[in-house]
């Protein structure tokens, strides 16, 4: 979780709704125009929000925009598929890996307001937006290598298998294959991706010796 949570004020059932609201108006719209082609009016318009309401929540199109990295970065890397003790086998991965890539199919390999997009427009914008991605990134790598871990505690990966390495490994291959399969309108970079890593995991399991 990033730190812009911390600093979100403790709001009332009602106004938690309409925060939420407005932040889910943001993350439909950057996932159809992009950061760059989403403004302030057009979430307020969308969402259903006065002037005054969208700035009680958010003082500036950044601050609404870190709060949209938080939202992503808290959800899970692929939606529909838990990480916490859920990819702890060789089947879970496969099946992890099988739901991200059919999720591109069924979404036309086309862009989403997910984390490793806000990423590819606001990475190098300002500091705060990209420590907001990184933490984001940063936490899913570590659902991931606990994951592993459990494999490993567990006798089905080899003792000397670098956990740290794995999940980045998976985690690149999901990010970077998204990014050039929604690039190139194709799901065969995804998928080759996904395969390379889960080899590579396989290639530390404990029978493989």
């Amino acid at each position: 979780m990033t730190d812009t949570t911390a600093r979100i004020p403790k709001l009332t059932r009602k106004g938690q709704a309409t925060r939420d609201r407005i932040l889910q108006a943001a993350v439909e719209l950057i996932a159809e125009r992009g950061v760059v082609g989403t403004s302030t009016e057009d979430v307020r318009k969308a969402a259903r929000v006065s002037g005054s309401q969208i700035y009680h929540y958010f003082d500036s199109k950044q601050a609404l925009i870190r709060a949209v990295i938080t939202r992503q970065a808290d959800a899970e890397p692929v939606p529909g598929r838990p990480m916490m003790g859920a990819l702890d086998c060789f089947d879970a991965l496969r099946a992890w890996a099988d739901a991200a890539i059919q999720r591109q199919e069924e979404n036309g390999c086309r862009g989403e307001c997910s984390l490793g997009s806000l990423a590819g427009e606001l990475g190098a914008a300002d500091e705060d937006s990209r420590q907001d991605l990184s933490n984001g990134f940063l936490r899913w790598q570590g659902l991931l290598e606990q994951s592993l871990r459990a494999m490993r505690d567990r006798g089905d990966l080899r003792p000397d298998a670098d956990l740290g390495e794995l999940s980045l490994a998976l985690l690149t291959a999901l990010q970077g294959g998204t990014l050039l399969t929604q690039t190139m309108r194709d799901i065969r970079p995804l998928r080759a991706a996904l395969n390379a890593a889960l080899s590579y995991i396989h290639s530390f399991a404990a029978d493989q010796r």
